[in-house]
């Protein structure tokens, strides 16, 4: 699954992925918490950019463990070793088994906001609980993250634009509205541009994605376009790019467009750094709609990746309320 902690294309990040100083959640050095927080030094997204205030940077690697860890979870990329579900007090023989890993990892959720818990089992859930805790954040976001990766146990193909657009909902809009609560800027039109925003950066990585997705037997386009612009599931196992699947990929960057567009006043609402970072999140979008562009949508042999000039520019225009 790709969560929006996962999407976008600006290469920002703390020079350290830990959560720092009084922000972070008093946690050991355990393998499993620096192993899943390490991977933030690899993702193309500006998860805890250095300009961010130490406290903000705290509270969104505490969210980015918990989203990197639920879609691990979901794509079986944990590491070795089985001590994920160990933490969680799963059976070596269920944790092959990815719905019972979600369910369990559920179950320790759910401990983070029970008043008369004593507290989850996972660290990179013992790290949350703090920011959860401070912020007063409500289950519902990150419940949303768990049942997009239940959901990628059972729906490998959307039917409808708008399935899809009910899949992000769940898989990518609650990172932008967590970004927006622990900030405190959250309103009604601030979130409903945000989900814009998410959503949009969802569309442009699974079209980046459409060959790894194919591998694990997940196609992300709709069936009904598809239909509209006569690509058949072979076509998408090709080693080249066709020109009906290259058709089907420009329409498909210019609904994510469309959404980065609607929601790009985002970033003129707010101020400060915060305007800095959202602007990161929509010109990273931008710039992988040009990048998907520039390379004529010829997307299976791998992702078209733009240059670093070319972010820095798209994040220039949306700073400037331009694009």
């Amino acid at each position: 699954m790709h969560s929006t902690f996962r999407s976008g294309a600006l290469a920002a990040r703390a020079d350290d992925p830990r959560p720092p100083g009084p922000a972070a959640a008093p946690a050991p050095a355990d393998p499993v918490v620096l192993a899943t927080l390490d991977k933030a030094a690899h993702e193309n997204f500006p998860v805890a950019p250095f300009f961010l205030p130490r406290a903000w940077r705290g509270d969104l690697m505490a969210l980015y463990g918990y989203a990197r860890l639920v879609d691990d979870i979901g794509d079986g990329d944990l590491a070795p070793g089985g001590a994920d579900a160990r933490h969680l007090g799963l059976a070596p023989a269920d944790a092959a088994d990815r719905l019972l890993f979600l369910d369990a990892f559920e179950a320790d959720l759910r401990r983070v906001f029970a008043p008369a818990s004593d507290g989850p089992r996972h660290p990179l859930l013992q790290r949350l609980a703090p920011t959860v805790h401070r912020h007063r954040l409500d289950p519902e976001p990150f419940l949303g993250l768990i049942a997009a990766n239940r959901q990628d146990q059972t729906v490998t193909r959307y039917a409808t634009h708008d399935d899809l657009l009910a899949y992000c909902e769940l898989s990518a809009n609650p990172v932008g509205r967590l970004v927006l609560a622990v900030t405190g800027t959250t309103t009604p039109e601030r979130v409903r541009r945000s989900d814009a925003v998410c959503t949009g950066l969802q569309i442009v990585e699974h079209l980046q994605d459409v060959a790894e997705d194919l591998a694990r037997d997940r196609i992300y386009l709709p069936a009904e376009s598809m239909a509209r612009f006569h690509v058949r599931e072979a076509d998408l196992a090709a080693p080249s790019t066709g020109a009906s699947v290259r058709a089907l990929v420009a329409h498909e960057a210019e609904r994510a467009h469309d959404l980065l567009a609607e929601g790009g006043a985002l970033v003129g609402s707010v101020h400060g750094r915060l305007r800095l970072l959202l602007a990161g999140f929509v010109g990273g979008g931008r710039a992988a709609v040009r990048a998907l562009a520039a390379a004529a949508y010829d997307v299976l042999p791998g992702p078209p990746k733009p240059t670093k000039a070319q972010l820095l520019r798209e994040v220039a225009t949306t700073l400037r309320g331009e694009g």
